[in-house]
């Protein structure tokens, strides 16, 4: 089932934009349009993301266990140690559920301050124009919102005693350095929800005749041929 957000972004498959067809189009349709879109292709990856089993139940964006750890745990899986790893696994992508519909205003913010020159550049733009605007003017943002949340989340549920202790275990078979969990987190996080929201920028893409909208059809009109 695709998401309902950026019609407009199906003019990327369309012959190339001119700066005729981009001039054609109204700087208040062309931004409106976008906006639209943006509003809502945002609500569907948080939607998406924000629940339970969004991470841990999507293996494109289902956080693993630290690259430090991976080769140990299946080491302790030998000597009766699994537990820690899939106990640890669970933790780290119910804290980014938690954390994802925190984002919502941010991209909401980031959407409202977009300039004409903004959103023209990403309707002529590639397969991922608007994901790349909002990596480039959200992601500090988002880390330190997030950060703090996902801190929350694993203490709420134990995780960093259950991650204490997994170290512990693991140092017996050589493992020295690890990762702080809750920076591992967050940036996993991050890294989950830019990649729905380029999946669903390029499924728009490919698909643009299939969603509707006054504004959507106005600026996809404008410069589709």
């Amino acid at each position: 089932m695709r998401l309902v957000p950026l019609l407009i972004f199906g003019l990327a498959l369309s012959p190339p934009v001119s700066a005729v067809d981009l001039n054609s189009l109204s700087n208040k349709d062309a931004v409106g349009g976008l906006k639209e879109a943006l509003n809502e292709s945002t609500s569907a990856a948080i939607g998406k993301l924000g629940i339970k089993n969004g991470f841990l139940g999507n293996p494109q964006v289902k956080i693993p266990l630290p690259s430090e750890l991976k080769t140990t745990a299946a080491v302790m899986q030998k000597f009766g140690f699994g537990s820690y790893a899939d106990e640890l696994t669970v933790t780290m992508n119910r804290a980014a559920e938690a954390a994802v519909p925190e984002a919502k205003p941010l991209l909401v913010k980031a959407i409202k301050k977009m300039t004409v020159q903004d959103a023209k550049g990403i309707l002529a733009g590639s397969d991922d124009a608007a994901t790349q605007y909002f990596r480039r003017t959200t992601e500090s943002q988002l880390r330190a919102k997030f950060l703090p949340i996902v801190t929350r989340a694993t203490h709420q549920v134990g995780m960093v005693e259950k991650y204490n202790a997994f170290a512990a275990k693991a140092s017996q078979f050589g493992l020295t350095k690890t990762p702080n969990l809750d920076q591992y987190v967050t940036q996993k996080t991050l890294d989950g929800l830019f990649l729905v929201m380029k999946e669903q920028e390029k499924a728009i893409r490919a698909h643009p005749a299939e969603y509707s909208g006054k504004l959507l059809q106005k600026a996809f009109g404008a410069v589709a041929h």
